[in-house]
């Protein structure tokens, strides 16, 4: 049994990172880690999102799912992230929440937690890898520990390989392209195996 409390922080609009999010909870789950999944709040207009039914599914099926807090944050050994792509760069809403965190990173609490990240994107060449270190720069000034999925197993080639974090690509039918439930979930037990040994130390 892990010692690990890991927090699971995601953005949605049509389901694809909330999927990711889920996955790699139970990925970290079966490494025995102590897991919330938690959404970042929305910035949106309601009336753009009830104008969108796809976004508005998603609302509605996350509804119940709880919003991330400084808490959570101070909380957790470690935290996946999982968002979309916007222009080459991480959703506003994750940035947003990601931005207020300055009272903790003041305090020295963001330092040593161990983060990894994953993403989607409507093209294969979407900004993927661009969202994901974007992302992994902020976690730099936080003085956390990232780590990355690399090329740790084969799992990663037959989800489009790509060391940075899990990125997939969504159709015109809002169903992902690449099957990446595998390599999610060995970036969730890659993270949590990091950080049960930053733990230890």
């Amino acid at each position: 049994m892990s010692n690990v409390k890991l927090a699971v922080i995601y953005y949605s609009m049509g389901g694809s990172n909330y999927q990711l999010a889920k996955w790699a909870a139970e990925g970290a789950k079966e490494a025995g880690a102590e897991v919330r999944v938690l959404k970042v709040p929305e910035l949106a207009p309601q009336s753009v999102i009830d104008n969108n039914p796809a976004w508005k599914a998603t609302q509605e099926a996350t509804k119940d799912v709880p919003t991330a807090t400084s808490d959570d944050i101070e909380w957790a050994d470690a935290i996946i992230f999982s968002v979309p792509t916007r222009f080459g760069v991480m959703a506003s809403q994750m940035k947003q929440f990601l931005d207020t965190q300055g009272g903790l990173w003041a305090q020295g609490k963001t330092v040593n937690k161990v983060v990894s990240a994953m993403t989607s994107a409507q093209n294969l060449h979407g900004g993927q890898e661009a969202t994901i270190l974007s992302l992994y720069t902020m976690m730099y000034h936080w003085g956390a520990i990232v780590v990355a999925p690399g090329y740790t197993d084969p799992v990663l080639f037959g989800s489009g390989g790509n060391p940075y974090g899990t990125s997939v690509s969504i159709g015109q039918d809002g169903k992902m392209v690449e099957d990446v439930e595998a390599a999610v979930k060995h970036q969730a037990k890659r993270t949590i195996d990091i950080a049960e040994r930053i733990k230890k130390e």
